[in-house]
């Protein structure tokens, strides 16, 4: 029996090879552009049977769709497809519901696998959880929060970092641990006319102590990390005007601190 197969992705020709694939497996498919449409096309989920969510998407991304879709029908299968892996993002995508996690590119035959072994799983309506907050104890000092690339690279923000930017505000430190154990620092450096493209490009002016720019170093450095394998030369990457696609330029427009 065919079913229902709603595909959300920002780029067009990945959602016809999709659409395409899942014709060929005898589903019927349908096609949303970005997280907005996507939700308005899946409504309250209950003329789907399983939905493939791309991660990395202008304005609302597939985490955000990911858990507004969930408000609405805790029981959607929903497979996240990321050009982008990491564990943190796995972890992140499996807590907010997500049945099953495929990273591009996939081959025809993946994406069909993937959709056949979540179409056989039980519908179970498990609502969404968010575990509760607690304030640590003023002398008790929290291990620092690290993020980890699936080819086996950890970094994490400098403990000294606070301090070293208040003598150099245009600079992000980071401890990266190399998969043999080994650790060194990094350093992110933003430039004025990164600073000053970003204002003109958005109207908004970010100061380059501002956790925008931390967060976007974080972003380049776990890029660098998965897709070259190395940390970069010298232990520095340098962040311009040059490093700003769409994307980003609109990950700045919707920058809430």
């Amino acid at each position: 029996m065919a079913k229902r197969i709603l595909i959300i992705d920002d780029e067009e020709h990945i959602r016809r090879v999709m659409r395409m694939t899942m014709e060929a497996a005898g589903h019927e498919a349908g096609e949303a552009a970005d997280g907005y449409r996507g939700l308005e096309a899946f409504g309250d989920g209950s003329a789907w049977d399983a939905v493939l969510l791309d991660q990395k998407m202008p304005g609302m991304d597939g985490l955000e769709t990911l858990r507004r879709m969930k408000e609405r029908n805790p029981g959607a299968r929903v497979i996240m497809v990321t050009a982008y892996a990491s564990i943190e993002l796995a972890v992140d995508a499996m807590k907010l519901g997500a049945t099953d996690f495929v990273r591009k590119p996939m081959t025809p035959e993946t994406l069909r696998n993937a959709v056949t072994a979540v179409l056989a799983k039980p519908v179970v309506f498990t609502p969404v959880t968010v575990e509760p907050t607690t304030q640590q104890p003023a002398a008790e000092i929290a291990p620092p929060i690290s993020r980890l690339t699936l080819n086996g690279f950890r970094f994490w923000a400098d403990p000294n970092a606070k301090e070293w930017q208040r003598r150099e505000p245009g600079q992000c430190r980071f401890v990266v641990e190399h998969p043999d154990g080994r650790q060194q620092g990094m350093v992110a450096e933003i430039t004025a006319e990164a600073v000053d493209f970003v204002e003109r490009a958005t109207h908004r002016r970010f100061p380059p102590e501002s956790a925008f720019w931390t967060s976007l170093a974080e972003r380049c450095l776990n890029a660098i990390l998965w897709n070259e394998g190395r940390v970069p030369p010298g232990g520095k990457v340098t962040i311009t005007a040059k490093d700003f696609d769409h994307d980003r330029v609109q990950m700045a427009r919707l920058w809430e601190d």
